[in-house]
């Protein structure tokens, strides 16, 4: 059986990491992205709150309807979680009332990702500045994870944070292996890190969550779907 998760990609950053997730996964799998509207490219809160606009992600969600997914996908994290807990569910909630279909993001995704794993405990490596990362922590508190460590790279653009290549992503990393924490989340689906994810989790020696990796995996779940994987990771292990 064939499933199609719709995937909202704001901008041009690292949206090459769903076609090759696709090619992982097998051709049951269909991970269309469409490229959503972007005012400003910065990792500051009120980009990122008009980045998660209404009018911006009703827009994506009509055109990837055309794709006739299962299940649409808002992959962005830093433009979910910047509205909060509630609010990220209120934003998802109206890309569902739109298309008439489950719809989640980003942030969500990393939420139902460490109850999947049984993780409470959780360190961040994360490209934003430390603001923004901060709306992360106080996302996954409410749902009841707790942030060991936080480490903040302070990259200004999604543009900037897709440059990096393998080895910067692993130094990224490293940058946070808290020894508290169960798992190391990377949380900037700007990032490229589906090429490397075993690669990360070996030189951690713990799971590692990464913004596109749970993006894809949630939106299988939600579809009823579980296809397991060697090359993504603890969380597509099973």
């Amino acid at each position: 059986m064939s499933v199609t998760i719709g995937i909202l990609y704001p901008g041009s950053a690292a949206e090459d990491d769903y076609p090759l997730m696709e090619r992982i996964l097998g051709q049951e799998v269909s991970l269309p992205v469409i490229l959503t509207t972007v005012g400003v490219d910065a990792h500051e809160v009120g980009a990122l709150l008009d980045l998660g606009s209404s009018d911006r992600l009703i827009e994506g969600a009509r055109e990837v309807a055309a794709f006739s997914p299962d299940v649409v996908m808002w992959a962005c994290t830093s433009g979910s979680f910047v509205f909060g807990w509630d609010g990220a569910h209120q934003q998802v909630a109206e890309i569902s009332e739109e298309v008439g279909l489950p719809a989640a993001s980003t942030s969500i995704a990393f939420a139902a990702a460490c109850r999947e794993l049984g993780l409470d405990r959780v360190a961040i490596a994360a490209t934003y500045p430390e603001d923004v990362s901060s709306h992360f922590v106080a996302f996954l508190g409410d749902a009841g994870i707790t942030v060991t460590e936080l480490v903040s790279h302070d990259i200004p653009t999604a543009a900037m944070a897709a440059r990096l290549d393998r080895d910067a992503v692993l130094e990224l990393a490293k940058s946070n292996d808290s020894p508290d924490a169960q798992a190391v989340l990377i949380p900037d689906t700007a990032l490229h890190t589906i090429a490397w994810i075993p690669e990360l989790e070996e030189a951690l020696g713990k799971p590692v969550l990464t913004a596109n990796q749970v993006t894809a995996w949630y939106g299988l779940k939600l579809a009823g779907t579980t296809i397991r994987s060697d090359i993504l990771g603890t969380l597509f292990r099973g």
